[in-house]
């Protein structure tokens, strides 16, 4: 049956700190209104086991928070409810698109109390179903976490077998020659000229078109993409061929993937191409260490966008090449596991779509 939210459990607002008072190295998370938290605390005021829905930000985003916490002012906790809270928790994440549907306003998007209260949800009151759904989606959740868990493994394995094998990239204490990163290969910022940039008419044909998003989200290479371009976004583009390093230099800062297929993409990316003294596979890790270099070495930068200028002076240590090779062979050993166990976490997030559609229902807008 379906029921108000209101009728089943009470809910409010945290208490909000201000973003420069948020602390390095508080105890507690700080979360207000996004889909993680956003700094430390060094007080909580929220018990842990507690379900929270973003006011304001994520406007709809359903978190659960296993630990005590700080809730900001953007944030509705949820308490005293009169089912078991992970069985309400899997309830709502269901319902997650529809809850995000009523939020209001333009410029700066928020769902308001009376919205939440009268928003509908499916409970089934059973106590033996309500077991039986947290324990299969827990197990679930318990598994994909794990498979999570490995992936971060392999990317700190491959990290820790670039400094065993090139020294730290920061202080070069093997001594390698050191070349500006436009001398090692073709360096340029991608091309996208029509405005507005999401035409009709430049959109919708064979021509894969990579955004910063994508980059970001790729481990190693580029191969999943949502928009593509016709023969006109085509023309106002360039085609960048398979194995191009690109390198995001707006929003994150400095992420890099490579593509495993021709395509386009705008000038919110650079992209390189290695000459005959580096590889691929080195230049992408070599920016894994980025953001600590601009950090440590360049801090009134790190604010800004990363322009070609700076991307073109960056001083990389050039190793040997059959060095540089021997890393790559490890590299696509380990990316064939990264593969298979992305693939497992795959099939667990179809099997939990599936069971919440059943226990659940539809939850989509």
């Amino acid at each position: 049956m379906k029921v108000k939210l209101k009728d089943i459990v009470s809910f409010s607002k945290g208490q909000q700190i201000n973003g420069s008072d948020l602390l390095q190295d508080g105890a507690y998370d700080y979360l207000n209104g996004g889909v993680n938290p956003s700094g430390k605390w060094s007080d909580f005021n929220t018990p842990g086991n507690t379900i929270t829905i973003s006011e304001g930000g994520s406007c709809g985003f359903v978190n659960y928070m296993q630990q005590p916490f700080w809730c900001g002012a953007h944030c509705y906790y949820l308490y005293d409810p009169k089912v078991p809270t992970k069985y309400l928790y899997y309830s709502l994440k269901s319902q997650q698109d529809l809850i995000m549907a009523l939020r209001t306003g333009t410029c700066i998007s928020n769902i308001r109390m009376s919205a939440l209260a009268e928003f509908e949800i499916p409970i089934d009151f059973d106590p033996e179903v309500q077991e039986e759904v947290v324990s299969t989606l827990d197990k679930i959740a318990t598994l994909t976490a794990c498979r999570k868990q490995q992936l971060i493994k392999l990317d700190e394995l491959v990290k820790a077998r670039f400094v065993e094998m090139f020294g730290d990239p920061i202080k070069n204490g093997k001594n390698y020659p050191i070349e500006k990163l436009s001398a090692l290969g073709e360096l340029n910022r991608g091309v996208s000229k029509a405005r507005p940039r999401n035409s009709p008419e430049l959109l919708g044909g064979p021509y894969p078109f990579i955004q910063t998003g994508e980059v970001t989200a790729s481990s190693l290479y580029i191969d999943k993409y949502e928009a593509t371009y016709s023969e006109a976004g085509l023309a106002q583009s360039k085609l960048w061929p398979k194995g191009t390093l690109c390198i995001t230099i707006a929003a994150n800062i400095a992420q890099t993937g490579i593509l495993a297929i021709d395509a386009c993409f705008p000038d919110s990316v650079v992209g390189f191409i290695s000459g005959d003294r580096v590889t691929q596979i080195y230049i992408h890790y070599w920016f894994s260490f980025f953001q600590k270099i601009l950090e440590e070495q360049a801090p009134q930068v790190a604010q800004k966008n990363i322009n070609l200028k700076i991307l073109s002076e960056l001083e990389v240590m050039v190793p040997p090449l059959d060095l540089q090779n021997r890393f790559a062979a490890f590299v696509e050993r380990t990316d064939r596991s990264r593969s298979a166990i992305q693939r497992s976490i795959e099939k667990l997030e179809t099997l939990k779509a599936s069971l919440m559609q059943e226990y659940f229902g539809s939850g989509v807008s």
